[in-house]
């Protein structure tokens, strides 16, 4: 058996130091630009005494923004006196998707949400994920990790989490999810969960708590004010920082299998029948997609497989065959 490896990241911040930290995850990465270059992944450590740890993330994935948003401005502005504990911040988790705009990494085209528990001799987003799966998940108990639905998708706001084996730690979670109080609480599934970031945490046995905040490929004011109370209502909930939690009322959804799901078998031009928020009926028309090659052929239509709430939809006008069109949950309380 292959010995592993020590991962090549460094941080450039004390851990366990008290106080405020800004510095960088650095990952030496030689290029043709700069044979002794880095990634630098800015991060910012918040500690004061002893108690639990958080750890928040946003950027992982570069199109989504409320994340990389609401964290940099709460590492520029979060009180050390008003800290009990540790607050590790990560805006940027996938930093070079950030810097690019786009999903995937493009120095590897690497999708970091699908590459744990990652390799500390693989490519740059597995070392990545190998850092975060071997070195920060460790240290935490509360992991917050935001997203929205980059360019090509859009949601309904909601904070997350999964139905997991462990009742009591899914309690924990479902307790987060509704502390961050956005519009709506969703119960997920993952299409496709393997090597998800969500599932490390999980497994190590980590209150985790993720966020769709919107999409389209960039962040409106409802969108970021949404995150940004979400994050600090987290950390009050877990006894992280003083204060009181800002409480919202929230829609309970649920995901429970993958009728929930709409996807197209055709490429063409997307008309949504129906917008997020919207009441749907099963066997109703949520979508059609008109050919692009030519005038005249009927446009294919998508009808509900369940009743229910249209909780996301395809983001911008043109699909392609595979394509999820539209995600229809049930309401639950």
């Amino acid at each position: 058996m292959r010995e592993l490896r020590d991962n090549p990241i460094s941080p450039t911040v004390d851990f366990d130091r008290d106080g405020v930290q800004h510095g960088f995850l650095k990952l030496p990465y030689s290029r043709d630009d700069s044979a002794w270059g880095a990634v630098m992944i800015p991060l910012t450590v918040v500690k004061t005494g002893t108690g639990p740890t958080a750890l928040l993330t946003g950027g992982n994935h570069g199109d989504e923004y409320e994340g990389p948003l609401a964290l940099s401005k709460l590492a520029q502005g979060l009180d050390v006196d008003a800290v009990s504990g540790r607050v590790i911040i990560v805006p940027f988790m996938n930093a070079p998707a950030v810097r690019a705009g786009t999903r995937t990494s493009p120095i590897d085209k690497g999708n970091l949400n699908r590459s744990f528990p990652g390799k500390p001799d693989g490519t740059v987003t597995e070392k990545i994920a190998d850092y975060f799966q071997r070195y920060l998940l460790p240290m935490a108990d509360v992991v917050l990790d935001i997203h929205s639905g980059g360019k090509t998708l859009d949601f309904l706001p909601f904070a997350a989490c999964h139905v997991l084996p462990d009742k009591a730690q899914q309690a924990r979670c479902e307790a987060g999810m509704r502390a961050f109080s956005a519009p709506y609480c969703m119960r997920m599934l993952e299409l496709d969960a393997v090597g998800m970031y969500d599932c490390a945490a999980e497994e190590q046995g980590k209150v985790f708590v993720t966020t769709e905040l919107g999409g389209g490929g960039s962040s409106t004011a409802k969108s970021l004010a949404i995150a940004e109370r979400g994050v600090r209502n987290v950390l009050i909930h877990f006894g992280l920082l003083r204060g009181e939690v800002d409480t919202a009322k929230s829609v309970m959804l649920d995901m429970p299998d993958g009728d929930c799901f709409v996807a197209s078998e055709d490429d063409g031009l997307l008309e949504m029948c129906r917008d997020l928020g919207d009441s749907v009926i099963k066997g109703e028309v949520v979508a059609r997609v008109y050919s692009l090659g030519r005038t005249g052929v009927p446009a294919a239509e998508y009808r509900a497989q369940r009743s229910g709430l249209l909780a996301a939809r395809h983001f911008p006008g043109l699909v392609k065959s595979g394509d999820t069109l539209a995600v229809i949950a049930d309401i639950v309380g």
